[in-house]
């Protein structure tokens, strides 16, 4: 069924008017500390970092919009860069970036609207939001708030990352927040590189555990509604002196419509065979700093 704001761009502005409006009231109204400060000065340790490259094929898109993409992503990351989220904050993606409208300069980049790709002003900013979030899933952070498209519609090119552990954002109610529930404080780093967006959590001091992320039951499946990519992401938890696993946990469960042509051969029906086993061969996907040389 195709909703009202679907069909009328006037409905659809409206509602997003009012969704915007019952965030800044609902931000208002709670006891959320938000993580403000910026400092020149980092902290000593690197807990974990990551990079992912600016340019990639998407599909039949303009590379032009991929250059509005950087230029977005430039203007954002000096809100972000040096960022201390202190014991007890939380951190929000747009309370940092703010709107990302052309006044403020913030060009029309690739967006995806209502399951299609589309334009938009600040279009390419959910690579900011992706990196941010697959760094704090290294790390003790609480991921409060993440959202994520129930659409994938380029075929991979170059992916380094399990899929599905994006976030997606939308000025100002799809955020991506994350909360320090520790007694230390955690800073972020963000930059641009000549061909990574690039960035780094840091602390005061060395964490007792280290976090590896993984995918297991990768597979594309045929449903009613065309063919869909599934996976689950998990988290493990090592020690950092022993090595020892102290705990594993599912992070996201994935689900998402595919936009391009998938091989039938590589298509599960599940009424003709068992779903892939959720035990075949884990896959980490932790990047170190020699990866970033």
């Amino acid at each position: 069924m195709t909703l009202l704001s679907e069909r009328s761009a006037l409905v659809y502005a409206i509602r997003v008017a009012e969704l915007r409006l019952e965030r800044r009231l609902a931000d208002r109204l709670s006891r959320t500390r938000f993580a403000g400060r910026q400092a020149p000065e980092r902290l000593p340790v690197v807990v974990t970092r990551h990079g992912s490259l600016l340019r990639r094929r998407l599909g039949s898109t303009d590379p032009a919009l991929q250059e509005a993409k950087i230029a977005n992503l430039r203007l954002a990351v000096g809100s972000i860069d040096g960022l201390v989220i202190a014991p007890g904050e939380t951190f929000s993606f747009w309370r940092r970036v703010g709107p990302p409208s052309a006044r403020r300069g913030y060009r029309d980049g690739l967006v995806l609207r209502r399951g299609r790709p589309a334009t938009g002003t600040g279009g390419g900013l959910c690579q900011l939001a992706n990196l941010l979030h697959w760094m704090a899933l290294h790390t003790p952070l609480e991921v409060v708030e993440r959202h994520h498209h129930g659409f994938d519609p380029f075929p991979d090119d170059r992916r380094a990352l399990p899929f599905g552990t994006g976030a997606s954002v939308f000025y100002n109610y799809v955020d991506l927040r994350l909360h320090n529930p520790t007694d230390q404080p955690f800073q972020l780093e963000a930059w641009l590189a000549d061909w990574e967006l690039r960035g780094a959590v840091r602390a005061s001091r060395p964490l007792p555990l280290g976090y590896h992320v993984f995918e297991v039951g990768h597979h594309f499946e045929g449903a009613p509604e065309g063919i869909v990519r599934c996976n689950e992401v998990w988290r493990r938890r090592v020690d950092r002196v022993t090595g020892r696993v102290v705990g594993e946990e599912l992070l996201i469960r994935n689900r998402s419509r595919v936009g391009y042509p998938v091989d039938p051969a590589h298509v599960f029906t599940p009424a003709d065979e068992p779903a892939p086993a959720a035990g075949r061969p884990r896959r980490p996907f932790e990047r170190t700093e020699g990866d970033l040389a």
